[in-house]
């Protein structure tokens, strides 16, 4: 028998690590056949936008149709992808369905990284986390029926979370600014980067990345002989696109009529959203229990995984929600991260993947699937996002009560413990079989100590 117990269990590990290598594939495979057999169908999206874009782009020389980007209200980002498109044997639908498939698989590859940073090593659960959000119904249809660009910004974000867990700042704003330059969507999850500006978990040096990548995607479209200005100010004129208080969208607007006071209560939205996020992110950084002193850089506060996790999750579900003229895509976040959440928090937000499912999923159709649309109520929909905005704050400020100091090396509460081994609350322990407490020099939780990095 051999005496050293971490070799004896190698071998085991191994072998798991051989399954999920095969149930990997074999997910990813499954997933995008699926998809493909979606491939076929067009979208009024497709027909009325990103055929007449993707022509023009093949007819004018295909990156040199970027020297005017006045055809399309996207910025030059996808466009890009689209005129590499123009320039390949494929068919631009199942050319563009195909770069959204991808990036769906990018989406769940960081969903996986971050569930795998919560778990012991050789656990199934990152794996399951990546195969849930590969099958969601909205994230399938986004991009294999509806052929929308919408895992693209995503794949980003997520991947910019997947850096602040492993404090890799600039690379999440570098990631946080690729988001932003291909959808203004972006900013949904920008009370998570205040606050995470304001504890100091993120320097401000490090946001310079993001508007320094969203210029240097700029760039080529400049070289083409673009106009600068039109490039710096294609978000503000999609700002004015649409009028409607909800296209579809699961939102607050879905639960009440305006009537003649649509563009009052609009205007009244933004500002219940600005009051709202900048009241969240009052009371996360200024809150009494565990307050540090005050600097000119902000509160130095450490923050636990969990809790990064539920504040990017709360943001994507209650901008969108509280914002006026929003369309139904706009909470492909909110249904990525729900299931990341829920993930982290198995016990307790269990069933917000689900809400916030039933609420996207039921505005899909209203779009895609006009006869099954007759037969459902959209202020359901609403109702239960707004279910799932609630359960999402509640959670998120429970989790910072129950862990007011914010250290990591302190146990978790919500029945899982990190990749290293420390204790949470619910008595499990992580990947090297310790239930400990707070040591001197632990690690975050869930988080790989510099020396152990390879």
């Amino acid at each position: 028998m051999s005496s050293n117990p971490a070799a004896e269990r190698r071998p085991g590990l191994r072998d798991r690590a051989s399954g999920q290598v095969v149930a990997a594939v074999a997910i990813v495979l499954a997933a995008t056949a699926v998809r493909k057999l979606m491939f076929p169908w067009e979208s009024d999206d497709y027909r009325y936008f990103l055929h007449p874009w993707y022509t023009h782009i093949a007819d004018h020389g295909g990156f040199r149709a970027l020297s005017d980007i006045g055809f399309s209200d996207y910025n030059v980002p996808y466009l890009y992808v689209l005129a590499a498109l123009s320039h390949l044997p494929v068919q631009d639908l199942a050319g563009i369905k195909a770069v959204s498939t991808l990036f769906d698989l990018l989406t769940a590859y960081f969903a996986h990284r971050i569930v795998a940073l919560r778990h012991p090593e050789g656990s199934w659960r990152p794996h399951m986390a990546g195969a849930v959000v590969l099958f969601l119904p909205t994230v399938m249809a986004n991009s294999g029926w509806w052929g929308q660009a919408d895992s693209v910004y995503s794949s980003f974000v997520v991947g910019a979370l997947w850096f602040v867990l492993c404090r890799r700042p600039w690379w999440a704003c570098t990631f946080f600014g690729i988001a932003l330059a291909f959808k203004l969507q972006t900013v949904f999850v920008f009370p998570f980067l205040l606050v995470l500006l304001l504890t100091r978990r993120v320097p401000w040096r490090a946001l310079l990345a993001v508007p320094a990548v969203y210029l240097l995607l700029d760039v080529p479209a400049l070289l083409v002989g673009a106009d600068l200005g039109q490039l710096l100010t294609v978000y503000s004129r999609q700002t004015g696109t649409y009028q409607t208080l909800s296209m579809n969208a699961p939102s607050v607007y879905l639960l009440f009529q305006p009537g003649d006071h649509a563009d009052g209560v609009r205007r009244a939205g933004i500002l219940l959203t600005g009051a709202v996020v900048l009241a969240l992110v009052a009371w996360v950084v200024l809150r009494p229990a565990g307050r540090g002193p005050l600097r000119p850089g902000g509160w130095t506060r450490e923050l636990t995984d969990t809790q990064i996790v539920l504040l990017a999750t709360t943001s994507v579900v209650l901008v969108p929600f509280l914002l006026p003229s929003m369309h139904e895509r706009y909470f492909f976040l909110a249904d990525v991260l729900s299931v990341v959440a829920a993930f982290y928090l198995p016990g307790r937000l269990w069933y917000l993947p689900v809400l916030v499912q039933l609420a996207s999923a039921g505005t899909y159709l209203q779009y895609l699937a006009h006869d099954a649309a007759r037969y459902t109520k959209v202020e359901l929909f609403g109702a239960l996002m707004a279910l799932a905005a609630v359960a999402a704050v509640r959670a998120t400020a429970q989790e910072f009560r129950r862990t007011p100091g914010g250290r990591d090396g302190t146990a978790g509460t919500d029945g899982t413990t990190g990749a290293h081994g420390r204790a949470g609350a619910d008595g499990t322990t992580g990947a090297h079989g310790t239930a400990a407490g707070p040591v001197h020099g632990a690690a975050p939780e869930g988080r790989v100590p510099a020396v152990e990095r390879g």
